[in-house]
């Protein structure tokens, strides 16, 4: 089992002594006139066959993009940042999830308030999640080579239900309404944090779970460990408390996104990437071409995984989508292709994949009829890419694009005859497409 890369050594997933940042390079801003998307003069031109989209074979419903804030282990988003993050005009990532931490202590609660408030205000949901249970409902035991591992007492289930209920209870009272809490935080890698056996969190769910006013998310798994969620879908009864599958992809292989009993028994449940940063938190995430490595994630978890969100770790760190001075990073431009114009509500449908083994396209269909396409070039040369949409009559496409020197910058209006078009995308490059 290949474990996510930890920061550095540390109490928290979170902790700054645990998540070390790296000094961030100089971002680009996001440009505001419209520029040609042109190859490098002499440079190669692939031509690939035609990437056919039919906006009535719907797929997943998406929920939204976003990421965590955690004002414990690190300081809270600005006034400025916060709409930097929700909002989406220029210069904004378009972020629609925000997930915030359940803390054991009561009195940390409020710290949550402030961005929350205002992430609802920009039309964002916000989910929850608990790293620990109070002090006074965790009992230590023997876990292997772990003598002091942590874990909620068999007698304080019910208490613990009434503690996250409490939560939803008050952020409602404080302007928010929680879109799901969930049960625990990576049950299954808690050496920092409280451990839970799949018994326990089908126990929990079967037994707890109904009694909480929100929706309920389970089980969060740091790797998608399906052996850990599988007795959830197995059960009927903790199947139907539980309302969301939430899943975290660190070290997650491709092939391992995709989840067949999940498609056989989840009917009605939503799926959800709860949380993780790619390809590391090592680097800047200015780093180019590696921050399309990020493009090509979403894509397949997305496409492979059908998951409906994608939710980054720290929204502004020097390896996430937004730099520690505020600005977006080149992460953050991959993230923002798909957040700032797939919007919750819209529905992933049919694309076929590119003759292009290095160019990922997948397309939604927005409540208003419109298409969005999003294209991940990680190749090095640019590709002639023909689109055909199926029943449109679409005239018009809009696109931006994001490569070595922009960042989400407009291009010149597309036209669209008898529902084709084609477009150049260059080498490296990630780009978005809506028609209308």
């Amino acid at each position: 089992m290949t474990l996510r890369p930890n920061e550095s050594t540390g109490t928290g997933p979170g902790s700054p002594s645990r998540r070390s940042v790296l000094a961030t390079l100089g971002a680009l801003p996001v440009i505001a006139t419209a520029t040609p998307a042109l190859a490098a003069p002499g440079a190669p031109i692939t031509a690939a066959a035609t990437v056919v989209v039919d906006p009535a074979a719907s797929r997943q419903t998406i929920r939204g993009f976003g990421g965590m804030n955690h004002t414990v282990w690190i300081s809270d988003l600005t006034a400025a940042q916060r709409d930097t993050a929700f909002g989406n005009g220029t210069g904004q990532l378009g972020f629609t999830v925000l997930r915030v931490p359940v803390h054991e202590d009561r009195n940390n609660w409020s710290r949550e308030v402030a961005t929350a408030r205002r992430a609802v205000e920009l039309g964002a949901t916000v989910i929850a999640s608990p790293w620990n249970p109070p002090a006074s409902m965790v009992e230590t035991f023997v876990r292997g080579s772990q003598t002091d591992a942590r874990r909620l007492r068999y007698d304080s289930y019910a208490a613990y239900a009434q503690h996250l209920n409490d939560f939803v209870v008050f952020m409602r009272n404080n302007g928010v309404n929680l879109y799901a809490i969930s049960v625990q935080n990576e049950p299954d890698y808690a050496h920092d944090w409280t451990w839970w056996t799949p018994t326990e969190m089908v126990r929990f769910l079967r037994e707890n779970a109904g009694s909480i006013s929100t929706r309920v998310i389970a089980p969060e798994s740091f790797q998608y460990v399906k052996s850990f969620s599988d007795p959830i879908l197995n059960d009927a009864q903790a199947l139907a408390n539980m309302d969301i599958l939430g899943a975290h992809l660190y070290g997650t292989q491709f092939q391992n996104f995709p989840y067949p009993l999940f498609t056989q028994r989840g009917g009605g449940k939503e799926l959800w990437m709860t949380e993780v940063y790619y390809p590391n938190s090592s680097d800047s995430a200015d780093l180019w071409p590696q921050a399309l490595d990020v493009g090509e994630h979403i894509h397949r978890a997305l496409v492979d995984g059908q998951f409906q969100a994608y939710v980054w770790w720290y929204i502004r760190r020097g390896y996430g989508p937004m730099r520690e001075d505020g600005q977006i990073s080149k992460r953050g431009a991959n993230m923002a292709h798909f957040s700032k114009f797939v919007r919750p509500g819209h529905v992933r449908v049919d694309a076929t994949p590119s003759s292009q083994s290095s160019l990922y396209t997948s397309a939604y269909r927005g409540t208003n009829g419109q298409v969005v396409i999003v294209a991940v070039n990680k190749g090095t040369s640019a590709v002639s890419q023909p689109f055909t949409l199926t029943n449109n009559a679409s005239t018009r496409v809009s696109w931006w694009l994001t490569d070595a020197s922009r960042n989400l910058a407009p291009q010149t209006t597309l036209t669209m005859t008898n529902g084709t078009f084609t477009a150049q995308l260059p080498a490296r490059s990630v780009t978005t497409f809506v028609t209308g």
